[in-house]
């Protein structure tokens, strides 16, 4: 009975370390993996320039290897903490810590799979809940109902502009022919596509007035383009921050307290239960 307790009491310890930022130790545990995170990093893209790596090949290698074994060990921790392993395993968080710890060792099958460990850098999106940024937090999410929200109109908008741009990019090819660069539908098709999106092909450009003059309204057409899609999104978005403003909760007011359970933040200062799952969020 002494044992279970004990036992129990460990992992919640180290549950409160790694999962929350309240506590000394768990902010010290996120800075210190943030700074890690980034020196990995940093680490991959030196070791992406060959005369670097020529030089300090061992030095990266090491150093990498060490890095990958901290964060195997902080996934197993991150695992063997919560009541339910698998919600936390194929959570956003689950999936890509998992991503940022696995390229190192599929190095040694697979040639080329290391330089898959800049995914670490998702990791960083932890900042936003070791430094309390709720704010942000709160205006990603209505930015992510905003676009929920327009995805039909958007949908619509981009659906006329693929007809649009076959239908120009054919004309062109009629206009112009194979002797100045149009050599067929999809690839004029494809000019079109880049000059409304105002990048520019560069390799072929039209040569007769006519083909010049439909460029020319092709490319004012793009501006016009642009313009559409953001208006759309930023009147959903408006209308999104008008809607939470009521309901927001002060981030002040917000622990970082992580329910061991089913891994829900953003409880309230001294709450005793999960606000989602009803159970204890100290049950040690």
């Amino acid at each position: 009975m002494g044992n279970n307790k004990s036992n129990k009491n460990w992992k919640f310890r180290l549950h409160e370390i790694i999962y929350e930022t309240d506590t000394p130790a768990g902010k010290l545990f996120d800075v210190v993996l943030l700074i890690v995170i980034i020196a990995s990093i940093v680490l991959v893209m030196l070791e992406s320039v060959k005369s670097f790596d020529a030089r300090h090949h061992t030095f990266l290698n090491i150093a990498e290897w060490v890095i990958t074994i901290l964060f195997t060990l902080e996934y197993i921790a991150r695992i063997i903490t919560v009541k339910k392993p698998l919600k936390y395993i194929f959570s956003f968080y689950g999936i890509i810590d998992l991503l940022s710890t696995i390229p190192k060792y599929l190095s040694l099958i697979f040639i080329g799979t290391h330089a898959l460990a800049t995914l670490r850098a998702l990791r960083l999106l932890r900042i936003f809940r070791i430094f309390k940024l709720g704010r942000y937090l709160g205006a990603s999410n209505n930015l992510v109902a905003a676009l929920k929200a327009s995805r039909a109109k958007i949908s619509v908008f981009l659906f006329a502009v693929i007809i649009m741009a076959i239908v120009l990019g054919t004309i062109m090819y009629l206009v112009e022919g194979e002797e100045n660069g149009f050599i067929n539908i999809p690839k004029s098709v494809y000019w079109c596509i880049v000059t409304l999106t105002t990048v520019g092909f560069g390799d072929i450009a039209p040569q007769t007035p006519l083909g010049q003059f439909i460029a020319s309204l092709v490319m004012i057409l793009g501006y016009g383009i642009i313009a559409v899609p953001t208006g759309i999104v930023s009147a959903e978005y408006t209308f999104q921050n008008r809607k939470s403003g009521q309901q927001k909760q002060d981030p002040i007011n917000l622990s970082t307290q992580s329910c061991p359970h089913c891994m829900a933040e953003d409880h309230r200062k001294k709450a005793e239960y999960c606000y989602r799952c009803g159970e204890l969020l100290n049950d040690a």
